[in-house]
């Protein structure tokens, strides 16, 4: 039984719940109509029997009931008379009983496919609102989590299941925004006191008179430190804005002139560095937006390209157009890279290693600001391991309806 059992299982159909309901519902119908078939034939084959037997019967009684022999001709004859009508009729009844069998069956074989047809139109009318509802889902991500179901229909089970869901929703999107006003609120909260620590400190170290050389180095790494807590404080404030869509100043923003203006800033350090800058595309791309927040986009993808290379390596920052969307493309050699592991970047608090350009360790949320601020600004960020080392980094964002810019460049 339990190996039965287990074939069964193995032999499962995994298709649609849509296709295995027009199959169960066509199933059903064959079986039932088989039955019918079977026992409409069985009673057919009956009343034949017993037809049979009567005339056997008829004949037997005759053959005893006459005692003299002209009586018995005479009643031989009657028999025989009778024998041939009954076998006349018997083949008949045999031939109707075949065509009726043989019309049974093309009948049978006409409604098993009309009721697969009708199982599979009115199996799909049943499972649209359950399309609806996974429709619906697939289009709430973190970043609107404020959307609902809104299912309107009766009171049953698929009600039941979009109320739920909307109730989990709903507590998703509670528990999300109080994270992001808790990140953003520590993030401000602490700046005030590092910007004391750091006042402190320059006050000490800046009374007249030399200064002793463990207290000039301690400065240095306390200084060292100190902005490096501000620069992670910063990027938490900045994801937590992003990440709950807060843009700042928005406006038409021409994004070739951020992406030059972020190679442009970063040039001695790039010679400084012995890397080697390529920078192209196309002109006159706007996005509507917060400028503060896709320069630091930009920003972020640069130094991530300037940082994570190899010495002597290249960086080259290209800018396309298409119908309705624009990419920045940001790519630099570098070590050979796991795809899985260039796919978690994105992630706050994500590195692959310490092998870099700069001393700089980095705080680990670079690219998920690029990846909360591209979403905030209805973009998409794409992460690739480059199969020759190195990293490319392309961000898609909308254009926006002004066709043109002044003072973009051309």
């Amino acid at each position: 039984m339990q190996m039965a059992g287990w074939i069964l299982r193995s032999f499962r159909p995994r298709g649609s719940v849509r296709l295995r309901m027009t199959v169960l519902y066509g199933g059903l119908f064959l079986l039932s109509g088989a039955a019918l078939l079977a026992l409409a034939s069985g009673l057919v084959v009956g009343s034949s029997s017993t037809a049979e037997v009567g005339a056997t019967k008829a004949q037997a009684f005759g053959g005893q009931g006459e005692a003299t022999q002209a009586a018995l001709a005479k009643a031989q004859q009657e028999i025989a008379s009778l024998q041939a009508q009954l076998a006349n009729q018997s083949d008949a009844r045999a031939g109707i009983s075949h065509k009726l069998l043989v019309a049974s069956l093309i009948a049978l074989g006409i409604m098993v496919a009309v009721s697969v047809l009708l199982g599979w139109i009115f199996a799909g009318r049943s499972l649209r609102p359950l399309r609806l509802i996974t429709a619906t889902a697939r289009r709430i991500s973190e970043d609107n989590l404020n959307e609902r179901m809104g299912f309107a229909g009766p009171q049953d089970e698929l009600k039941d299941l979009a109320d739920t869901f909307d109730g989990l929703l709903e507590r998703l999107e509670t528990a999300f925004a109080a994270q992001r006003r808790f990140v953003a609120n520590a993030s401000h909260e602490l700046r005030t006191p590092l910007a004391t620590m750091r006042a402190s400190l320059d006050v000490a170290t800046a009374k007249p008179g030399p200064l002793p050389p463990q207290t000039v180095v301690l400065h240095r790494r306390l200084r060292a430190e100190l902005d490096r807590t501000e620069e992670l404080l910063e990027g938490l404030l900045v994801l937590a804005r992003s990440q709950h869509g807060v843009l700042p100043n928005r406006d038409i923003v021409a994004v070739e002139e951020v992406v030059a203006d972020a190679v442009h800033a970063r040039s001695a350090a790039i010679d400084a560095a012995g890397l080697r800058i390529q920078l192209a595309g196309a002109a006159r791309l706007p996005v509507a937006g917060s400028g503060v927040m896709l320069r630091r986009m930009v920003d972020n993808v640069v130094d991530n390209a300037l940082v994570h290379n190899d010495p002597q390596g290249w960086i080259a920052v290209a800018t396309w157009a298409g119908q309705d969307t624009c990419r920045i493309v940001v790519e630099n050699g570098g070590p050979m890279l796991d795809q899985d592991q260039v796919s978690q970047l994105a992630q706050p608090f994500r590195r692959l290693g310490a092998d870099r350009v700069g001393s700089n360790r980095g705080s680990g949320l670079g690219l998920s600001i690029v990846t909360a601020i591209a979403a905030a600004h209805g973009g998409s960020v794409e992460l690739r391991a480059r199969p020759e080392g190195g990293l490319q980094v392309v961000i898609t964002l909308p254009l926006a309806v002004r066709p043109a810019l002044t003072g973009a460049r051309s």
